[in-house]
């Protein structure tokens, strides 16, 4: 068993913009929980599709009841890969990420779509997917239920790291509009 999430945000800037800010997210206060990033592939294709392979480290407390898992003298930081891909001619940024170690105990993998809104001029559409898995026997359920309540509170801190790039790059500093909705193309969480 799965649990899934998704999202629809309506970010109130235009995609150049966003896609911009989103190389210059990090640090931010709402993300000190990012540790570093590291860009380890970038490739232009003949299409003119940017590609691109980062590994962040991160780390997370875990709650009481998790650290009976873990040794005591055992590394807390968890590796994630992201790869995207940035389609100029679509004007689309497509992101997919997921954590290399502690697998086993919990798999979190996220999809994230940035589009450029047909519909509102000056504003990029954000599609937000995760899927969160675990195989500890007898503990996956609630393993699963914590890690989708933990990515829902982090991917409201990434959607405020996002905006403070944002901000900074346009020099307003000042908190941007942000709306999410659920239109169809999203059934919420699972």
């Amino acid at each position: 068993m799965v649990k899934y999430y998704c999202n629809n945000i309506d970010i109130r800037s235009v995609w150049d913009h966003v896609v911009s800010a989103f190389w210059q997210k990090y640090p931010n206060p709402y993300s000190t929980h990012v540790l570093t990033e590291d860009v380890v592939y970038r490739e232009v294709t003949p299409d003119h599709r940017l590609l691109s392979r980062r590994l962040l480290m991160k780390t997370n407390r875990l709650p009481r009841w998790a650290e009976r898992f873990f040794p005591s003298g055992m590394s807390r930081s968890v590796y994630i890969i992201e790869d995207s891909i940035v389609d100029p001619v679509n004007r689309s940024l497509t992101t997919y990420t997921w954590n290399l170690n502690y697998a086993t105990l919990m798999s979190v993998e996220e999809r994230c779509i940035f589009q450029d809104s047909v519909e509102q001029p000056a504003t990029t559409h954000l599609k937000r997917e995760a899927w969160i898995s675990s195989s500890i026997y007898g503990f996956s359920r609630p393993i699963q239920e914590f890690g989708l309540a933990r990515f829902k509170t982090n991917q409201v801190k990434a959607m405020k790291g996002l905006e403070f790039a944002l901000s900074n790059l346009q020099g307003i500093g000042i908190r941007l509009s942000v709306g999410e909705r659920v239109p169809s193309g999203c059934s919420g969480t699972q």
